[in-house]
């Protein structure tokens, strides 16, 4: 049992290397993000509308067309999400525009959670919790800018 404790504190704990966030790095951070983010929703839109008229085409619609305006719209889509991941942020759910900040909260590493419905960052969650495990921000106390775990 203390092994299999040890094994889950070790995967919890910051890793070398990672951004984390502060919630006040992560909301600066939102004056990029949120743009991206909606780009991403945008494109993501469009590629299920893409799909959805490739399975069911009318008169207009040439196969050809839309696969090729599929890949290059697929492109785009992989392109804002590493945007994303040089940020050092997690997209989790492209229709509500879910992205997680990590952080790190006791020692152990959590993510701040963000929708683009939202003005700012106001939850937070464990790394294995998702999004059913929120919790307000206001709870944490650790704010203090920090470097990168090394």
């Amino acid at each position: 049992m203390a092994t299999q404790n040890a094994a889950l504190t070790l995967s919890r704990a910051p890793k070398a290397g990672k951004k984390y966030f502060t919630v006040t790095e992560a909301n600066q951070a939102l004056a990029y993000v949120r743009p991206v983010t909606r780009d991403l929703m945008d494109c993501y839109a469009h590629v299920v509308d893409i799909r959805r008229r490739i399975e069911k085409p009318d008169e207009f619609d040439s196969r050809e067309h839309l696969e090729a305006e599929y890949e290059t719209t697929m492109d785009r889509l992989s392109e804002l999400v590493d945007e994303l991941h040089l940020v050092g942020v997690e997209l989790k759910d492209f229709e509500r525009g879910l992205i997680d900040f990590p952080s790190v909260h006791d020692d152990r590493e959590i993510y701040l959670c963000w929708q683009f419905k939202d003005d700012h960052v106001e939850a937070w969650h464990e790394t294995d919790a998702g999004f059913a495990g929120r919790q307000n921000v206001a709870m944490l106390d650790d704010d203090q800018p920090r470097e990168q775990a090394a």
